[in-house]
């Protein structure tokens, strides 16, 4: 599904309908990879990766799998932090459970060059040495700097360096929804 709001800026590639699709296939991946996830917990990437993880375990829940969930936040682990960023907004990292032995599935809104995907991997392994760790994003737009691929994937999407990938998950309604529009000059 692709429209645009008429100055071909921007352009909604994904619509309620298609997430809501690419949900239920990433949770039934992870079920597949995993069996009956019993070892599983599901990790979100503050702040996009958060919001998906959540989807993914009601999900989960709804093919009668509980998984824990976590939160990570990788502000002071970003590469770039001391470069040009005026103030890391740091968020809270929330591990309610123990990483030894476990499976976590890291989960990302967009993989884009893999720097966020290496950063949230620093601050896992603080907290601890999962028995394995995989990656589920729900878009996949190229462009890698660093050698990182997810293990599953909602969509990949042909993008240029010089557009922006947004996901746009709704909390209360039925709105969620992947656009793609030009950078914005600064």
């Amino acid at each position: 599904m692709t429209t645009s709001d008429g100055s071909g800026d921007e352009r909604v590639v994904l619509d309620p309908a298609s997430v809501a699709e690419l949900l239920d296939r990433l949770a039934r991946a992870v079920l597949d990879r995993n069996g009956d996830a019993a070892n599983v917990a599901l990790v979100g990437i503050r702040t996009g990766g958060f919001s998906l993880a959540e989807r993914l375990v009601r999900r989960l829940a709804a093919l009668g799998h509980t998984v824990p969930l976590g939160a990570i936040d990788i502000a002071l682990y970003r590469d770039d932090v001391f470069e040009g960023l005026p103030r890391p907004q740091v968020g809270s990292t929330e591990l309610p459970f123990s990483l030894p032995g476990r499976t976590v599935v890291l989960v990302d809104d967009v993989l884009y060059t893999g720097r966020t995907v290496r950063a949230a991997l620093d601050a896992l392994v603080d907290h601890g040495r999962p028995r394995a760790v995989q990656l589920a994003v729900l878009v996949d737009r190229g462009h890698r700097e660093l050698p990182i691929q997810a293990d599953f994937v909602g969509t990949t999407l042909a993008t240029s360096r010089e557009e922006q990938v947004k996901v746009h998950l709704a909390v209360e309604s039925n709105d969620d929804r992947v656009i793609v529009r030009k950078r914005r000059r600064a």
